[in-house]
């Protein structure tokens, strides 16, 4: 009987270990398995955090300061993965402008209410919260700019005699200066939002709390400023430092248990994470956000900027279009055919503010004999537009009069800042007509740059029999202060972009330029007869003698076969 006893013991126990073992080697590797989950998900995170800022160091400086400034605030974490993917400047800026157009309002209107909104926000932090560092890197600042202006506000800029309510344990103490901002309702958080900013060190530096007794200056301070429990003997002073929740909070004057539900634990953190978290955006499709009059453009044109330093804040802006006279509507007038474009440009900076407007109309006149071959020709307008360096968006609309048919361009302009100390070159214009102009016609009328008229070839298409204008300013050179003069060599080469070989190359000395002190106007006038039709490069090497400074500014240019 012991034996058979024995035996059913160890049976039972043996089948016993039969069910557990498994479901505990099992627990085990599920542990580890989620374990290693855990393990690739933060290695994967690292490298997706690594690579964002590698693309991060990579972007201008203008798109680098957009994405980290104050717009960082309200930037979801899936558009700045989206601007860290885009490849080029053009795509930057249709982002940045789609960035604020998916918080506008009120689609339909031109003005975008929440972006002029956002910077006037910008304007007020700066001026109110500044303290060592810009009113918009503050909390205050921050919190102003995501969330608006508090419905209320209780402040105590100077500290001081304090009274606690209940639920902060009542009895009277000293405080540093704080403030207490209310908001009625916050998207995606709640009703009654009570925020809390401390300024412990008395610099102005006030930080957002969720510990109320970081506004306690009588914290530290044995024996003062004690809770109603605390005076009473009910509680004491050092059970505040023995809180799990990392604050220093006294009991309420109620009682453990009896705080409001916002002064709990998990409720004030909950807030502390929400309250940084982007505010809420209203997302359009892609395809929708695509503004909807590009895709009915009857007419077709080029849009071309060139960059000319004036001064070391202030860039000339030559904005040429190019229109195809076959997208013009004609009316005969006595044996002439005419077509009469009214055009509008407009000129904004980032912030949305209006630099420049301009408007004015163009005519296209030919005879009747002439009008096929007029067809295959474009009609071209200048204006050059000063401005500052930096990005704006230009918006160019043009509306064929006798048809009512429209063509719109939006897009950015990022205006250089050429500096003054190193060796730089302004854009490279080539021109199918280049030319001086009397002394009354300087520096006026269109493509007039100083006393010279230069019209840009958009296409940069050129016969064979023609010839092909260069332009180009060289700035900061090095002048000997002996003969007053700059001493520079200039490289041409003409490269087949077909097999790469240098069909063209000669080079001449900066005495033959006109030279104004540090800068140097580059006039050239190419024939074209000796290139085969085809594609090609025009490269200019700048060699500064003076300080041994080189730049190499290039551009690409098609040679057509030759017409009768």
């Amino acid at each position: 009987m012991k034996r058979n006893f024995g035996l059913s013991i160890f049976a039972i126990f043996s089948f016993c270990a039969a069910l557990i073992l498994p479901a505990i080697v099992h627990a085990q590797d599920q542990d580890q398995q989620e374990t290693q989950q855990e393990i690739d998900a933060k290695a994967k995170a690292k490298e997706q955090k690594k690579r964002e800022k590698d693309l991060e160091n990579e972007l201008l400086p203008v798109y680098k300061d957009w994405l980290n400034g104050p717009v960082s605030y309200i930037i979801s974490p899936e558009e700045r993965t989206a601007f860290l993917q885009l490849e080029t400047n053009q795509e930057r800026d249709n982002f940045i402008e789609n960035f604020w157009q998916r918080r506008n309002p009120d689609q339909d209107s031109p003005d975008n209410t929440y972006k002029e909104d956002y910077y006037e926000r910008i304007a007020y932090v700066n001026e109110r919260y500044s303290s060592g560092v810009p009113g918009w890197k503050t909390d205050r600042g921050r919190i102003y700019l995501m969330w608006g202006k508090p419905d209320s506000v209780d402040a105590h800029p100077a500290g001081g005699p304090y009274t606690r309510p209940a639920e902060e344990g009542g009895g009277d103490t000293t405080t540093y200066p704080f403030e207490d901002w209310t908001y009625r309702y916050i998207p995606g958080i709640g009703e009654n939002v009570v925020l809390e900013f401390v300024d412990p060190s008395g610099t102005g530096e006030y930080h957002l709390t969720i510990d109320p007794s970081e506004k306690d200056a009588l914290l530290y301070v044995p024996g003062a400023g004690l809770t109603d429990l605390e005076a009473n003997g009910e509680s004491s002073k050092l059970a505040r430092f023995k809180n799990t929740d990392g604050t220093h909070d006294p009991v309420p004057a109620g009682g453990p248990g009896s705080e409001p539900e916002y002064m709990q634990e998990f409720t004030r953190l909950d807030l502390y994470s929400k309250i940084w978290t982007p505010p809420p955006v209203k997302y359009k499709d892609l395809e929708e956000d695509v503004d909807t009059h590009l895709t009915t453009n009857q007419i077709h044109f080029d849009c071309h900027t060139d960059f000319l330093r004036v001064t070391d804040d202030a860039d000339l802006v030559p904005i040429t279009i190019q229109i195809p006279n076959k997208d013009l509507s004609f009316q005969d007038k006595n044996g002439v055919q005419t077509a009469t474009l009214h055009l509008f440009a407009r000129i904004t900076s980032v912030s949305g503010r209006v630099v420049e407007t301009f408007e004015d109309s163009i005519s296209a006149d030919t005879p009747d004999s002439l009008m096929q071959q007029y067809l295959k020709g474009f009609n071209i307008y200048q204006k050059e537009v000063p401005l500052s360096p930096g990005l704006y968006r230009l918006d160019v609309v043009v509306k064929d009069v006798n048809s009512g048919n429209l063509g719109v361009i939006n897009t950015g302009l990022h205006v250089p800042r050429f500096g003054d100390d190193q060796l730089a070159a302004s854009s490279m214009i080539l021109a199918d007509e280049m030319q001086r102009v009397s002394s009354r016609d300087i520096g006026m009328g269109e493509f007039v740059i100083g006393d010279l008229k230069i019209r840009p070839k958009l296409d940069t298409t050129f016969d064979q029999n023609g010839q092909m204008g260069l332009f180009l300013q060289v700035y900061n050179l090095k002048v000997n202060p002996k003969t007053n003069m700059a001493n520079a060599t200039i490289q041409y080469a003409v490269v087949n972009n077909l097999d790469n070989r240098t069909v063209l190359n000669f080079s001449e000395s900066s005495q033959q330029y006109n030279q104004h002190g540090e800068e140097m106007w580059i006039e050239k006038i190419l024939d074209l007869k000796s290139l085969a039709p085809g594609q090609y490069k025009l490269k200019v090497q700048i060699t500064d003698n003076g300080d041994n400074q080189i730049i190499t500014p290039s551009a690409d240019f098609t040679v057509k076969a030759a017409t009768n």
